[in-house]
């Protein structure tokens, strides 16, 4: 492949100066436009102006620059088709081998109006949609077999020395056609998602920008990386948190504390949970952190052992030296005192993030989303809590019993289905977690608050369910072990049954109206 000419128009130009004086200095011919000829011309680099290939001139503001047939035809016809080069020549068309072009900044303009978005498209926003641009790529990188396409100043160098030594296989010029593609792929997502006002539009694309490569996936024999979805307001969340120290973070750690953080988001009141297996091993609030930590350590004190701890307050040096005392994989908290961080650079591969944890801005459209083979499931985000909070039984719940299973209730919430909590004021004292039947998510909570060694004040226990009861049992077993009241959403044919066993026992119970599957 023998470069001749190359055509230069980029919005970055970064790099381009140096770029330009290699290619010249190789007897390249450049062609540029715009912005990009001036500053090549500035720093002493002759280049023809586009408008001397096109023989028009740059109009609507510079919208129309490059659109012609002069340059496309340059850019797309096949070397080795003697027809293509015959109309090149019938039609004084020269041909491209080179073409540099990176794109208006869209990511960064939307960026400034992502929140407002609903409001309409502001200007400037419009105005920074490549048009000239994209299509540059994207003809560059289909002829790939006989020119260089540049999307990204990175590969400045690279395709210098690649041209010097002759190097330009076709693999490495299939490689730059690919960033192409990907680049051009990834900046329609980009502006696609910003038009999108539609929940479920018929096709979905997501920007995704790679954060980082992790060290392997759910197991060593799975690879992962991390991902951003440019397409939200930049607000608070697990991925913009600052990593303060420790070794890097895997799969787990990432799923673990997105389950911490976000449980953590429930509660105004100072409060800690603590996570292993994306389920909450403990939950408490308590009159300091040091004593919310405590007590949701001391709800299941084996399994927070490697798990994920997660607050909603400074953490300072009383909790970061209780803490230190069993291996903590991760900790996510607002912020640490400078005295706290001493405490844990002692233990150099724990992670510790800082992330404040309420944000008054929210997505437009905020979805979870759930991969399947060769395809994916979307859904509302589980933002909300409960409907109306209305008592079912005889006996209604006492102030501070109600108060209890609200508590608890936003910690089932959390508890991957079925679920059971057990609560005892504002701490959690038994977690049943993702199991086939309800009675046996209930068996398991209670043998968790058998080991549960914190002083409680006759705080009533009650109980929380993330989904209606099928049958009485779990009213009737979990009468036998004390609890007073129970909140659920309700809603089984069934209803009956359990509220008449409810009142058997002079139980209270409230339903929520609605369910918190977690699967």
């Amino acid at each position: 492949m023998n470069v001749k000419r190359a055509l230069i128009s980029v919005s970055d130009k970064k790099g381009v100066v140096e770029f330009a004086k290699q290619l010249k200095g190789m007897g390249i011919e450049i062609i540029s436009s715009g912005g990009t000829a001036k500053v090549l011309k500035e720093n002493g680099i002759p280049c023809k102006e586009i408008s001397e290939v096109t023989g028009f001139p740059e109009i609507l503001d510079g919208r129309v620059k490059t659109l012609n047939p002069k340059v496309h035809g340059g850019i797309l016809a096949r070397r080795e088709e003697s027809k293509h080069m015959d109309e090149l020549k019938k039609h004084d068309i020269i041909p491209i081998d080179l073409v540099a072009v990176n794109l208006y900044p869209f990511e960064e303009t939307s960026r400034k109006y992502l929140d407002k978005k609903e409001k309409g498209i502001p200007e400037d926003v419009i105005e920074d949609i490549d048009i000239g641009g994209v299509a540059l790529l994207r003809a560059a990188a289909k002829n790939f077999n006989d020119v260089l396409v540049i999307s990204d100043p990175v590969d400045y160098e690279t395709v210098a020395e690649s041209i010097k030594k002759g190097s330009l296989d076709a693999g490495f010029r299939r490689k730059l056609a690919f960033k192409a593609f990907r680049h051009t792929a990834y900046y329609d997502c980009l502006i696609s998602s910003y038009f999108c006002l539609d929940k479920f539009p018929e096709y979905v694309t997501i920007p995704l920008k790679k954060v980082s490569g992790l060290r392997y996936g759910e197991n060593p024999h799975q690879e992962a990386s991390l991902y951003a979805d440019t397409s939200q307001p930049e607000r608070p969340t697990l991925i913009s948190s600052k990593k303060l120290q420790g070794k890097e973070l895997s799969y787990n750690n990432y799923q673990d504390l997105e389950s911490a953080w976000r449980l953590v988001q429930e509660f105004d009141k100072t409060a800690c949970a603590i996570i292993k297996h994306s389920n909450p091993c403990g939950c408490a609030q308590g009159s300091s952190l040091l004593d919310a930590y405590k007590k949701a350590l001391s709800c299941d004190t084996a399994s927070a052992f490697g798990g994920i701890v997660s607050v909603n307050r400074e953490i300072g040096e009383d909790v970061a030296n209780e803490i230190v005392k069993l291996f903590t994989e991760c900790i996510i908290a607002p912020k640490f005192t400078d005295e706290a961080k001493k405490v844990f650079s002692a233990k150099k591969n724990l992670r510790l993030l800082e992330q404040s944890v309420k944000s008054s801005k929210k997505p437009l459209i905020d979805l979870s989303t759930y991969s399947l083979e060769n395809g994916m499931l979307l859904q509302d985000r589980d933002n909300a809590l409960h409907n109306e909070i209305k008592p079912a039984t005889k006996r209604q719940p006492s102030e501070q019993e109600l108060d209890s299973l609200k508590f608890a209730w936003k910690i089932c919430k959390h508890v991957k289905s079925n679920a059971i909590i057990l609560v005892r004021g504002r701490q959690s004292v038994g977690v049943g977690a993702g199991q086939m039947s309800r009675i046996d998510a209930l068996k398991i909570a209670i043998e968790k608050m058998k080991e549960v060694k914190y002083q409680f004040n006759d705080e009533p226990l009650v109980l929380a369910s993330d989904a209606f009861f099928p049958f009485p049992d779990v009213v009737n077993e979990s009468y036998k072990v004390g609890v007073t009241a129970i909140i659920q959403p309700g809603g089984s044919i069934r209803d009956e049954d359990s509220i008449k066993a409810a009142d058997g026992h002079g139980m209270a119970m409230v339903f929520t109206g609605m369910r918190h599957f977690r699967h």
